[in-house]
């Protein structure tokens, strides 16, 4: 059987890798464009106006059998979108706010089937409780410059700092993601996964999923 192939439009290292773990081969393109939200846009809406447009600009160019696959994905606190803090200070900042409270992740996905023109869309919402920091904990964190690069200042599965000591939802939505989801319409699009995605996730995150099998099954939670 001859299946289309895949594109991921995203040159994020993070991305490529959790995309990997899929166990199908794939191309990647850059899907790079202005990812300013809207003055109050919706945050389900604007991940998915955003993932929508790097599909588009991946697929310029392209003419065949090809499903070019992206996502956007924005941390969400008390309705108002946070993205990537522009320095060491935003950083502190964000993970100050975020302190002790709950808010969501969310991440928008496009699948782009080029050969028909025909776009399948999905959205996945993970609710994420932090725990509370000191401000010694924020500063000696943002010094090592993990957070510098991340949507909200932080990175779910970074143990040291481990920000959300516990955790019912995708992990990798939070990571940038949603990789169950995005297997579930893979299949629909008639492409056949071989690897075992829910034992490649506990392996590579130490991460014991408790939803995987409800979101393969057609359950729209996160």
């Amino acid at each position: 059987m001859v299946f289309p192939r895949l594109i991921l439009a995203s040159q994020s290292p993070r991305r490529r890798e959790l995309f990997g773990w899929l166990g199908f081969p794939f191309e990647t393109l850059d899907g790079s464009i202005d990812e300013s939200p809207i003055p109050g846009e919706d945050a389900g809406y604007h991940v998915l106006r955003i993932a929508e447009a790097k599909a588009e600009a991946a697929a310029q160019g392209l003419d065949g059998d090809f499903i070019v696959v992206s996502a956007d994905t924005v941390v969400v606190d008390r309705g108002e979108i946070l993205g990537k803090p522009v320095d060491a200070t935003h950083a502190e900042q964000i993970l100050q706010r975020l302190s002790g409270h709950d808010h969501f992740v969310d991440t928008g996905f496009i699948f782009y089937n080029l050969s028909d023109r025909s776009m399948a869309k999905g959205l996945c919402e993970s609710r994420v409780r932090m725990r509370s920091f000191s401000d010694q904990e924020i500063k000696t964190y943002v010094l090592s410059g993990d957070p510098l690069d991340k949507a909200g200042a932080y990175a779910i599965q970074n143990r040291e700092f481990n920000p959300v000591p516990e955790f019912s939802g995708c992990m990798a939505n939070v990571m940038g993601l949603p990789l169950c989801h995005l297997k579930r319409e893979l299949i629909r699009q008639g492409i056949v996964l071989n690897a075992d995605l829910v034992m490649t996730c506990k392996d590579q995150l130490g991460y014991d999923c408790r939803i995987s099998t409800k979101i393969l099954n057609g359950e729209d939670i996160g």
